[in-house]
């Protein structure tokens, strides 16, 4: 089977998989904390904002919670596990509402996920971990045991071999080194994993990110080469990436289509995605894309650009992103009949952007459609050095855009 990525909720979508179908499954939802985020994806670039806010309480959040849990619990095989990343807010709610769903015989562990962060002193330890629900669906669960290295102590005093416990005549406890090698200690429940730093390679911007380490450690302990994970609030796509990256299948779900988005981005780094990858749910026809926000409906024409979007949201100066290769300004309009007055706010955008340092201001306007007179001032600004392409969004569906066209298109 091809992997898959799908955009949508993931309630109705769990609902179309197979009972028993998946080996691991690892969620990381939107935490009970009444935050609001506002979302930098992908090298500094703003795209959408979400918020981690529920009226109505904890109740309302944990029934919200409880529906795809049920569903999560159905499609996974016997042998299966699962993970649920939460934090202080509402974990202990959780831990009640799954062990209700998978019983409370199959809790395997409470996972500390700790980590250094700067604080600021309050009358109050400082939170440094967040934790990991860790269950089985029955006791014939997978588990590969992993081991952390022995101390330079250990090392030292057994020379690396195994130990064991012996009782001499009195009673005495006492260890007794044995010929075999030692592979470390099995690996407790706490784990001490780096947040991602602001300068490393995996960071793509999203506000919840989390390590692909943390992933690398859930998904060998739990699942082996050719099982099927599932992740059905992959946000950013750590998990899809490091089951691509460790020979999983995998099936990635979001509601949200600049998160699908970013996750293709983030694979086609490491797999053909046109070949491997069923996408699913993203938008066809220019009558979903109407309906998109407008930040998911800016990201969504960037991309399609293969460009990178602005670093703001708001006071943009009327840039909304950069083409791939040439880095040319993109402005995006989720409207219809787009007219001159874009197009000569458009110049002023260049002007600013180019800081006057070229004669040739050249840019991209997309919009479901454009006036005659847009088209016509395209024509007049060209003469004072203007060479704006006006980009329908339809162009983009047809996939009759082509990065390549850039230095066809604003040659000579």
């Amino acid at each position: 089977m091809k992997n898959k990525l799908i955009c949508g909720d993931n309630l109705e979508i769990l609902a179309t998989i197979d009972a028993e179908s998946v080996d691991l499954i690892y969620i990381d939802p939107p935490f009970f904390s009444n935050r609001h985020y506002e979302l930098i994806w992908g090298d500094e670039a703003e795209i959408r904002s979400f918020e981690d806010r529920w009226e109505g309480g904890i109740n309302v959040y944990v029934d919200w919670m409880r529906q795809r849990v049920i569903e999560l619990h159905r499609v996974l095989k016997k042998t299966g596990s699962f993970y649920l990343h939460c934090d202080w807010h509402a974990g202990h709610y959780l831990k009640v509402m799954c062990d209700d769903i998978f019983g409370y015989g199959n809790f395997r562990n409470e996972i500390a996920w700790c980590y250094h962060k700067w604080s600021v002193s309050q009358r109050q330890f400082v939170r440094n971990h967040d934790m990991i629900l860790f269950y089985a669906k029955s006791d014939a669960n997978t588990f590969n045991t992993l081991f952390v290295p022995l101390t330079a102590g250990t090392l030292k005093r057994w020379k690396g071999y195994k130990q064991q416990a012996m009782f001499d005549t009195k009673g005495i406890r006492t260890a007794t080194s044995l010929i075999d090698q030692s592979q470390g200690s099995p690996m407790p429940d706490w784990w001490e994993i780096s947040v991602i730093n602001p300068a490393a390679k995996e960071r793509v911007g999203y506000p919840t990110q989390k390590p692909e380490q943390l992933l690398d450690r859930i998904i060998k302990v739990s699942s082996n080469q050719g099982d099927v994970v599932l992740d059905a609030f992959c946000g950013c796509g750590t998990a899809m990436v490091v089951a691509q990256l460790l020979k999983r299948r995998w099936i990635g779900i979001d509601i949200s289509p600049s998160a699908i988005a970013l996750v293709k981005n983030r694979l086609l780094k490491i797999c053909d995605v046109e070949k491997t990858i069923d996408i699913v749910g993203m938008p066809t026809s220019v009558e979903e894309l109407k309906t998109f926000k407008p930040f998911d409906f800016q990201y969504w024409v960037v991309n399609e650009m293969h460009g990178t979007p602005s670093s703001k949201k708001v006071g943009d100066m009327g840039i909304d992103g950069l083409s791939f290769y040439h880095h040319y300004p993109i402005q995006v309009k989720q409207s219809d009949s787009v007219g001159r007055n874009v197009v000569d706010n458009f110049e002023t955008a260049l002007r600013r952007y180019y800081k006057d340092k070229t004669k040739n201001f050249i840019g991209y306007i997309v919009a479901f459609s454009f006036t005659k007179g847009a088209h016509e001032e395209v024509s007049r600004a060209k003469k004072d050095g203007f060479k704006i392409e006006l980009v329908t969004v339809q162009r983009l569906l047809d996939k009759k855009f082509s990065i390549a066209q850039e230095g066809e298109l604003f040659a000579g």
